[in-house]
This record gives C-alpha cells, sequence and structure tokens, in this order.
C-alpha cells in the first residue's frame, strides 16, 4: 500500500548505491524476449476445425505481494469473510506455495489464461525476500507464470538502476550473487511503467504495454503506477524520474494499441479505492445508500477511455470486484485483490474474434481466497527452503518477547498498539541530549508493515521476536532524524494527518508516550484536530517554543502529505528505525517479563 516507501535499503545496508541511473535505458532494451508472445500452454486451440466466433480467456490476477512468499502472520494474513447469517469470519490466507496451488487449479480447462499483476511484487517485503533485494520473490513469480505486471511505487523502493536488475537479472553490484555457481536470471515478465519518463529524455522508462497472443488471440496490457509515487517513495528511488496522470497515459497508449489493430485491452494501475466492506465477497454493486467503492480509482475509472475493456487495480490492499461507468456510461469491471497473495481475482473476457475486442456485457469476475488447507505446490516450498536457508542465521537470532500479539498493520484502530511501542522506542534512542535530545516521536502508519505475532513462526518458540520477524515489520531500514520544530509546526503536522492531501484518506501519525490530543472525525480537514487538547506530558503545546522532534528520515523530508515535518532545523541523524526498535525489545523485555501490549490512550477519537 502508499506505505510509505522509505530508504533504499541497498544504501542502508552496503552504503553504496553503486549503480547511478545511467543504465535505466537498459530497461528498455533489454525486455525478456518473448515476453510479449507468451501464452500458456495449458490448452489448445480448435487446430483446423472451425473456430467459434467467441472464445473465453481466463484472467487471473493479484496485487501488493510484497515479497509475502511465506504465509502473512497473523490478523495481517487474514481475509475477512460474510457469511450467510451476515456474521464476519477472519479466514487465514496467503503465501507462495498456497497461491501457485490456487492459480495452477483456476487454469484447469482454460486453453486461454493469462496471469496479470498491479504492482508492488517487491518492496516492504520479510526479511526471507527484503534481505536478498527481492530476487526470491522474482524468482517465485517466474515459477508462478506470471506474464505481466505494472510497476508499484514499491518497485522503486531502491531507484531504477535496482529495478533494471530484476527485470534483466545480474547479480547485485554490491552484495554480489547470493549462491554460489547461481546467477540471477531476472524477471521473465516484462514490468510495465507506461507513465513513468525519465527527466532527460522525456522516454519512457519501461515499456508502456505488451501483448498477449494466443491462436490469433489478442490482449493488450497497458500498466501504470500512481501519478504520486514521488510523495510515497524517498527522493533517491525517483531520481532523474517523471510520474504522469494516469487517465492520460492510458488513454493515449489505449489509442496506439488501437491503431495497432489490439482491440482488447487491459489497464494494470496500481492505484485503488476503498469499498463500502473489508468482506472479500462483499457485493460492491449493492445499490444501497452508501454501498460501493471511493476513493482515487473511481474518478480514475471514469476518465479511462472505453477502448479499455477492464481495470486491475491495487495499492489500498483491499478486495473489490466492482464496475465503475467509464465515459460513455458503460459498466466496466474493476478489481483489486486485497495484498500479501491471499485473494487472487478471476476474470473471464469473452473476446469475439471478428471484432477483436471483448463483449463487455459478458465480463465476469470474482476473487477467491487462497486458502490454507490446500496442498502447497513443491517448487514453492523447495524455493522457500532454500532462500529460508542463507537467511536463517540471521533471521532466526532472537531480539525479544511478548505476552501477546503487538497488532500493527492487522490493526484498524487509528493508533495502533504496535505504532505506540515503535514511536516509543524511537524517543528512548534519541531521547539522550547525546542522541539528539528528542522530546516526542512520529511515526508514519504505512511503515508499520506487520504485527508481532504470539505465536512462534519457526522453531523459536512462542512470544519470542526473532530479528526476522522485527525486520518484517520495520523493513525500510530508514535512518532517525531528530530536528527542531516550532510548537506552531508541530500542530501544522498533526492537522496534515487530516487535511490537505490526507483529507480523503487520513494518515493518522503514531506517537511517543506524552503527548495527546483528541481527534473529532465528526468535523471535516484540519478542525478533526482539537487544537486546545494538544499536550505534551500534560502541557498545552506553546506555538512559539522549539521542540526536539524524532522521526525516520522520510517523514523528516515531508514524506506522506506532512510538508510541516519537512521544515525541520538543526538535523541530527541517529541510527536506523530497526535498530533503535531491536534495542527497545532487548531493554523491555526478557523470557520472564515479556513486553505487553500497551495501552491505545493517547488519541481521543470522537466519531
Amino acid at each position: 500500500m502508499s506505505a510509505t516507501v522509505q530508504k533504499n535499503r541497498v544504501t542502508r545496508r552496503v552504503l553504496a548505491a553503486a549503480a547511478g541511473l545511467a543504465t535505466m535505458g537498459a530497461l528498455v532494451a533489454a525486455m525478456p524476449a518473448g515476453a510479449h508472445d507468451r501464452g500458456h500452454g495449458n490448452g489448445h486451440g480448435n487446430g483446423h476445425g472451425h473456430q467459434p466466433r467467441t472464445v473465453d480467456v481466463q484472467l487471473l490476477s493479484f496485487n501488493d505481494l510484497h515479497g509475502n512468499l511465506e504465509p502473512p502472520a497473523g490478523s495481517a494474513g487474514n481475509v475477512s469473510e460474510t457469511q450467510p447469517d451476515g456474521t464476519v469470519k477472519a479466514i487465514p490466507a496467503g503465501g507462495v506455495e498456497y497461491l501457485a496451488t490456487s492459480l495452477r487449479t483456476a487454469r484447469k480447462g482454460n486453453p486461454y489464461s493469462v496471469t496479470a499483476a498491479g504492482g508492488d511484487m517487491v518492496g516492504a517485503s520479510p526479511l526471507l525476500s527484503g534481505l536478498f533485494h527481492d530476487e526470491p520473490t522474482i524468482e517465485a513469480l517466474n515459477g508462478l507464470d506470471l506474464d505481466v505486471t505494472a510497476v508499484g511505487n514499491h518497485e522503486f523502493d531502491e531507484g531504477a538502476t535496482e529495478l533494471a536488475r530484476l527485470q534483466n537479472g545480474g547479480c547485485h553490484p554490491v552484495e554480489g550473487c547470493y549462491e554460489k555457481g547461481r546467477k540471477f536470471k531476472g524477471a521473465d515478465f516484462p514490468y510495465l511503467a507506461a507513465n513513468v519518463t525519465k527527466e532527460k529524455t522525456g522516454k519512457p522508462l519501461l515499456k508502456p504495454y505488451t501483448v498477449w497472443k494466443k491462436n490469433g488471440v489478442k490482449i493488450g496490457f497497458i500498466g501504470v503506477t500512481l501519478e504520486g509515487t514521488p510523495d510515497i517513495v524517498t527522493a533517491n528511488g525517483v531520481k532523474g524520474l517523471t510520474f504522469h496522470d494516469e487517465v492520460e497515459t492510458i488513454n493515449k497508449y489505449a489509442r496506439e494499441l488501437d491503431r495497432k489493430g489490439v482491440k482488447s485491452i487491459v489497464a494494470l494501475i496500481h492505484e485503488g479505492g476503498a469499498p463500502a466492506s473489508a468482506s472479500y465477497n462483499y457485493d460492491c454493486d449493492s445499490p444501497g445508500a452508501g454501498d460501493g467503492i471511493s476513493g482515487p480509482i473511481v474518478d480514475i475509472a471514469k476518465g479511462i477511455t472505453p477502448k479499455v475493456d477492464a481495470l486491475v487495480t491495487g495499492h489500498t490492499h483491499q478486495a473489490y470486484v466492482c464496475t465503475v461507468p467509464d465515459p460513455s456510461g458503460k459498466p466496466r469491471m474493476v478489481t483489486s485483490a486485497s495484498s500479501f497473495g491471499k485473494l487472487y481475482t478471476d476474470t473471464t473476457l469473452t473476446y469475439d474474434r471478428r471484432t477483436n475486442d471483448i463483449v463487455r456485457t459478458s465480463v465476469k469476475s470474482a476473487n477467491h481466497i487462497v486458502t490454507r488447507d490446500q496442498p502447497k505446490a513443491a517448487d514453492m516450498t523447495s524455493l522457500i527452503g532454500r532462500w529460508n536457508k542463507l537467511a536463517a542465521p540471521i533471521a532466526n537470532r532472537p531480539q525479544g518477547w511478548i505476552s501477546a500479539d503487538i497488532n500493527g498493520r492487522g490493526s484498524t484502530a487509528l493508533e495502533k498498539p504496535l505504532g505506540n511501542v515503535i514511536a516509543d522506542a524511537q524517543l528512548e534512542g534519541l531521547a539522550p541530549a547525546d542522541k539528539g535530545g528528542a522530546e516526542v516521536a512520529f511515526m508514519n502508519p504505512g511503515g508499520i508493515r506487520a504485527d508481532l505475532v504470539h505465536k512462534a513462526s519457526g522453531s523459536e518458540g512462542d512470544g519470542v521476536v526473532t530479528y526476522g520477524e522485527a525486520f518484517t515489520v520495520q523493513p525500510f531500514t530508514n535512518m532517525m532524524n531528530v530536528v527542531d520544530l516550532t510548537g506552531a509546526q508541530l500542530v501544522a503536522a498533526l492537522q496534515q494527518q487530516v487535511s490537505g492531501s490526507n483529507e480523503a484518506s487520513p494518515k493518522i501519525l503514531q506517537i511517543s508516550r506524552g503527548l495527546t490530543y483528541t481527534l473529532d472525525l465528526t468535523k471535516t480537514g484540519a478542525a478533526r484536530v482539537v487544537t486546545g487538547s494538544i499536550k505534551l506530558n500534560g502541557e498545552a503545546i506553546d506555538p512559539a517554543r522549539t521542540y526536539r522532534v524524532a522521526m525516520n528520515e522520510f517523514l523528516a523530508g515531508g514524506g506522506d502529505g506532512f510538508p510541516a515535518l519537512g521544515q525541520g532545523t538543526n538535523k541530527l541523524v541517529g541510527a536506523s528505525d530497526l535498530d533503535m526498535f531491536n534495542a527497545y525489545l532487548a531493554a523491555h523485555s526478557s523470557a520472564t517479563a515479556p513486553l505487553a501490549p500497551p495501552a491505545t490512550d493517547r488519541i481521543t477519537v470522537i466519531q
């Protein structure tokens, strides 16, 4: 999800973003051979006999995998399902061993099947993938027979040069090859980035579209990421790149495909919306008041040319299968499959051989749970085992102990228990005068990538937090900053949680102990923050006073729609967020006195 992408793990871990952006051109030049003509060989055409006028093409899609090769732990690994009696059941889902089985089972009996993704396949990944710069995930996607994906904002976490390597292959420029005698081959599917161009030349960074072909059936795929990617990625990640309007870009390339005789077109868009229900089986086209979908994807969908037949979306980590009218007023399918490989979407596109177009009125789509009670795909089990063996010496180190689940990513509350722990860890680590003298700490909610789960993930035992689990929570390895901000700037930052670019979809900062205030959601915009209620250690914030504030470098750069936080002065750079988190776990927990979930009483919410 927008998840606030943060600092380039390469530079952090190896202290060298060795390759510059000069090699970006290689992205265009070195697309995988044959990527545009691949059809899955799990079926056959009609041979030399008479071909029926229409053929059903199966489009399987998913989005926002984020390197989750193993089943996501805790509540972040659940899918909500509404039962016939109206109750909601949480179903554990995800893991590429099961995703592979689900996709392979779905393809059976479908000779025309294409698999596409909506971006954020990598980035903000658990240690199993993130430690190896997401090579394991690219290998897994190759094994899943992914045909095409759009880039998401997280594909730019480590910059365009590293994205080029994931596409084209080759060992890491600094860390080299991870396995003796084995060279990373790169993705055998194309990454599409139609709305990303190079500043110097104006030319596309990656191919804007690809055409899938089988037995005369042709379907074009156009891929874009959200135009706002630079707002949620560090400057290094998007250096030298320009991000363009999604609608204008898709319409431009839809016209180009149409001129080339490709009449069936699917847009892969790394931007999304929010359905009225969190249940994956919610009927998004229900006619009731408040039903349906909201968010950026609605206006995007309404603006995309009718030449495009279906939209595969992502970014918001939501599950939906909705119809949104195109500019001519006709309904068009818009889908998203949650995140972390917990769902996949199965869409039937009826292709008319006479017009070479999709019969829009026949399009059907549904999301399906990637359940964990089906057989595991042996090749994925082997892949996970291979990489886990390499990661084990680092991943299995105990960092601390917890007495119960401490929810972060899986929490729907505005103030998250794990958010409080992380903010407290940052304040404690940076409060000493020689460490920055921090008085308060802010943590962006999108940077919390998982829960801390009490149940053992391996052989470490229940309640033990391993390095791998801590890394999964804080995978960006952001350097911490302490800066001077006035009280007025602090108040402005809190107001920016619910106003400006964050008004439609609030981003509630996680705050360290001692800071309290009231959030009145019955009001609109900045007025939602009750300014008279803001106190630090029981005292009202003084607009004229200078405060020392700790936050990660992404927030300190004004990221996630917080320009007030970017106005800090007298900056001191501290250790990484992950180091702070691990140090706090070590200092505040033991086998006999584990860390308990903290109270969530810092933000009083009026709804």
